[in-house]
């Protein structure tokens, strides 16, 4: 049981670092090629790895600057709400 943990714990640890490859500030999204929707909702999803890799490098936001307005908004405000809001949902509440 216990290798099982560990074998979970590197794979989840190992796929962060991978998709935390496309963090807002990184390059990938310029003037030319702006941040839409779907990057919205990536980067708002990767909000918390985000704040972490802003402490180790100071290009790394947690919004991405070069953004097409609206569109990526909403999608980074779905992402936030769907993801931190939806945690209370999961909650078990208690029998009085």
């Amino acid at each position: 049981m216990g290798n099982r943990i560990v074998l979970l714990l590197v794979i989840v640890v190992s796929l962060l670092f991978f998709l935390a490859g496309c963090l807002p500030g990184d390059g990938t999204n310029t003037q030319d090629k702006p941040a839409g929707f779907l990057w919205g909702i990536w980067h708002g999803w990767l909000a918390p790895v985000s704040l972490i890799a802003h402490f180790f490098d100071k290009e790394i936001r947690i919004y991405e600057v070069n953004n097409s307005g609206w569109l990526y908004d909403f999608g980074f405000y779905i992402s936030i709400i769907a993801g931190f809001g939806g945690l209370s949902l999961s909650r078990k509440k208690k029998d009085k």
